[in-house]
């Protein structure tokens, strides 16, 4: 047997045994796979991850940097006699800080998105109602 028709015995036992797996979830049981295709949103559920981010803003900037002023004294401090701790100490003070106004700034915009989108979501339900109602008078004056 030559090299190709053993490559080709080989690939077609191959693709024989194999079976397709996408990557997504299963579907339900009993959904036949498609799911529930109507686009919903719940104002309640958006309002409270709203709220849960804005209420994290809050506590972020209270308690985030309650060791700010201690620490970068102490950093100061022991930078100030010779001590390798000082330094370091001083950068964990400014890597912490950078890394808490990134989670603020990510906190507002959560808030802020999901206020907009409740909002967007709100008129765009009140223009499509008004757009239902007013093709239903028009086919009622024809």
């Amino acid at each position: 047997m030559s090299f190709e028709e053993e490559w080709a015995s080989v690939r077609s036992t191959a693709t024989a045994n194999v079976d397709m797996r996408l990557n997504q979830l299963a579907p339900e049981p009993g959904g036949g796979g498609g799911g529930n295709a109507d686009l919903s949103v719940d104002q309640d559920k958006l309002g409270a991850i709203g709220s849960a981010a804005y209420a994290l803003h809050g506590r972020l900037v209270k308690d985030g940097n309650h060791a700010r002023t201690s620490t970068t004294e102490a950093g100061t401090g022991l930078a100030g006699h010779g001590f390798l701790t000082g330094s370091a100490l001083t950068t964990v003070q400014e890597t912490w800080s950078s890394q808490l106004n990134t989670l603020l700034d990510a906190c507002a915009q959560i808030s802020n998105h999901l206020d907009y989108s409740a909002a967007s979501h709100a008129k765009e339900e009140a223009d499509i109602a008004a757009a239902l109602s007013a093709s239903k008078i028009d086919q009622y004056l024809k």
